[in-house]
């Protein structure tokens, strides 16, 4: 029989390695078409997803007019709280941090993941970096989550995120917005709208140590095969004298930090009975405050933080929020 031919089976795009926190950083801020200043990311925790029937408004899709019916991740999403303003200067070797200024009495579950003071001076702490307001080039907040407002997650310290400050406006307006908000709650709808864009940025579920016939795809080897079934035939040649990068290796599966591009909202809503299915979600529970309906799959495992930020590169902008027929699932 003549000999079967495939590409190698598995993709070295993706950085295989253990991400160090659950807290994902994102390095990277998309500009934004907006006249004011405006928050440009917002985080919330995994819960579940469901189905809906919505009617298909891509303009060029063969379905555009009819009812369709699309997987959707529901995120429990609590409002965010402003903790700290912290602004940058450009130097050679990248941004630096000018100062930052924290607010007066951060709560409890703050302060158990950062260690502050028992009395703040936020005047003090914003008196210097006003002085320093001509080197300022960026400007973005440290948010903390809202655990506490979610019964079905058993977490009591906040998750600590920056978020930049983006909008076509000067950065002493940016500071001014981010120094009106210390101190003070926004919610998703005050970042996002219902039926845009938006890039989902998680850690995948952690597997534990695989070999390369799940990590990779590898093809199994025949059963008369000489010393092992699921491994690779060989890995590399004498020159180079090493093992290149290029050969699958057994070694971490999944806890990876992945993004997810152009996620569409298609709901964001404040009452989270009328998202949630009889009995809660599995392994989560029931939603009682504010979510977030995104289209699609996220990473990561149920009660995982998931973060949003605007988009970096999106296909097209809707027009309107898409029109849901029904959630199937309830």
């Amino acid at each position: 029989m003549p000999r079967t031919r495939a590409p190698r089976r598995g993709s070295m795009a993706y950085v295989r390695k253990r991400a160090k926190k659950e807290v994902p950083r994102i390095r990277y801020w998309p500009e934004v078409n907006v006249e004011h200043p405006i928050f440009l990311g917002f985080a919330g925790y995994k819960a579940g997803m469901l189905h809906a029937i919505v009617v298909d408004d891509r303009p060029n899709s063969p379905t555009y007019g009819s009812e369709i019916a699309v997987p959707v991740t529901v995120l429990d999403a609590p409002p965010m709280l402003v903790c700290a303003i912290r602004v940058y200067e450009r130097t050679p070797y990248g941004l630096k941090t000018v100062g930052e200024a924290w607010m007066e009495d951060p709560p409890n579950s703050v302060r158990r993941r950062v260690k502050l003071p028992e009395k703040v001076d936020t005047e003090t702490q914003l008196e210097k970096i006003e002085a320093a307001k001509d080197r300022i080039c960026d400007v973005r907040i440290i948010a903390a989550t809202r655990p506490d407002l979610i019964k079905s997650l058993p977490k009591k310290t906040s998750d600590l995120m920056e978020i930049k400050v983006g909008g076509k406006c000067s950065v002493e307006e940016k500071f001014e917005y981010a120094k009106s908000m210390l101190g003070k709650e926004f919610a998703a709808k005050d970042v996002f709208q219902e039926g845009q864009f938006v890039d989902v940025i998680a850690v995948t579920k952690g597997k534990g140590f695989a070999g390369v016939v799940k990590r990779f795809g590898v093809k199994i080897k025949h059963h008369k095969s000489r010393k092992s079934k699921r491994e690779v035939g060989s890995i590399g040649p004498w020159h180079p004298p090493f093992v290149m990068r290029t050969v699958p290796r057994a070694g971490q599966l999944g806890y990876f930090r992945r993004t997810v591009y152009n996620l569409r909202i298609l709901r964001i809503g404040e009452d989270g009975s009328e998202i949630t299915p009889k009995g809660g979600f599995t392994h989560y529970g029931v939603i009682r405050g504010n979510y977030i309906m995104l289209s699609g799959s996220t990473p990561g495992p149920p009660k995982r933080l998931i973060r949003l930020r605007h988009p970096a590169r999106a296909k097209w902008t809707p027009s309107s929020p898409p029109t849901i027929v029904q959630v199937v699932g309830l």
